[in-house]
């Protein structure tokens, strides 16, 4: 062992490989390459588009839908719809047998034609009493008839006073009790809430239903004017995702159609499926041809960034770290080292912004089969791979 004070020498020797490393790895780094140009693939830069986007998957289902119900116990006299049929608000969709509703709706109206007929008979009765008071009043100052036939007759009139308030109130009791049986009687025939297309119908005409419980379902109407997709996000991309980004999607039946939109709502509670959490996006899309239809599978596009009539290279062909990105462009056969400018990138592609002009050859790779020159091009990568075998 020896030290670099016993040897002079020796720190001659440091000091130039001090130095020499810096050189030679910047020479490696701005050298032009010498390797073969015939064992690279290239490519040339070309104008074209570039678009960034998340790509998530989802499924169709109308934006306006009613599940219609019954209201009433009975069987299922006529269903006037059939599935697919586009309907009115308003139209008639279903009938239920009535025979017992309007039956109490007569027994009602029955019951309140004797309340009406007993008040108008107390009231003939109130209007004889008050005729019998003023007698009875006029013979009592006469001295012709006791006191307490006076006051019997007073007290006659305030009686029936009392009977008629108690019948009137008792046919508003009744009234309401017809108007009542005559709603219910109106709930056995089914209306269409909203204008849309028969979804579904789960009854069959002659069916018995039972209302007391709950509603029992008849059908449904969806609104296929208006499509809402549900596309489901992973947690790695929903922050990316916001209200008003511009989305597009197709059908799996049809891959080749695109259909445009906004991303409405994203929902803040995640589906949790294998323990992977996925968000669920709401897009909103017009379909007024009802070519899009409800439970339809999509591939969901959504488009962070985008630009047309750009100049656009492989993603391969651009290296360097992130503020040093750099092509190799072929020159005469030779290989030249440019630095370049990029800006949106996508898994295949990246835009670049300046360094290169389009029509520009480029290095893309490497072929797989090596040529006799071993050493890659210097700062571009390592040697070509050998064959197997």
């Amino acid at each position: 062992m020896f030290s670099t004070g016993s040897h002079p020498w020796a720190k001659i020797l440091l000091v130039v490989i001090i130095i020499a490393l810096p050189v030679y790895g910047a020479w490696r780094y701005f050298a032009p390459p010498t390797q073969n140009v015939e064992s690279l693939t290239f490519t040339t830069a070309k104008q074209g588009n570039i678009e960034k986007s998340i790509i998530a998957t989802g499924q169709l289902e109308p934006k306006h839908y009613v599940v219609v119900g019954a209201q009433v116990s009975g069987q299922v006299e006529k269903i006037h719809v059939e599935e697919g049929d586009v309907v009115e608000e308003g139209a008639v969709l279903v009938d239920i047998d009535a025979t017992v509703f309007e039956t109490q709706v007569q027994n009602a109206e029955a019951a309140l034609e004797s309340m009406r007929a007993q008040l108008a008979q107390l009231e003939a009765e109130r209007e004889l009493a008050i005729l019998r008071e003023k007698r009875n009043n006029n013979l009592f100052e006469q001295n012709a008839v006791s006191e307490d036939v006076a006051i019997s007759s007073r007290i006659d009139v305030k009686v029936l006073d009392s009977r008629i308030k108690a019948s009137s109130a008792q046919i508003r009791s009744n009234e309401a009790s017809l108007a009542g049986d005559k709603v219910t009687l109106g709930f056995a025939r089914i209306y269409a809430p909203i204008s849309g297309t028969i979804a579904s119908i789960a009854v069959r005409q002659g069916q018995t239903l039972n209302a007391n419980q709950n509603a029992p379902e008849l059908l449904q109407i969806s609104d296929l004017t208006t499509m809402t997709l549900r596309a489901e996000v992973s947690e790695a991309d929903v922050e990316s995702i916001y209200r008003g980004m511009p989305v597009y999607f197709s059908t799996i039946g049809n891959t080749k159609k695109r259909y445009h939109s906004t991303v409405r709502q994203v929902l803040p509670t995640p589906t949790i499926i294998n323990d992977v959490v996925l968000y669920q996006v709401l897009i909103d899309v017009e379909n007024p041809d009802g070519v899009l239809m409800d439970s339809m599978t999509t591939q969901v596009f959504f488009i962070e960034d985008k630009a047309k009539d750009t100049l656009v290279v492989p993603l391969g062909a651009v290296k360097g770290p992130p503020d040093r990105k750099f092509v190799m462009v072929r020159k005469n056969n030779n290989l030249e080292r440019r630095q370049v400018s990029v800006g949106i990138s996508t898994r295949t592609e990246v835009q670049i912004l300046s360094g290169l002009s389009e029509g520009e050859e480029i290095v893309s790779g490497q072929m797989s089969a090596g040529s006799s020159d071993e050493s890659g091009p210097r700062g571009f990568g390592g040697p070509p791979r050998m064959p197997r075998g």
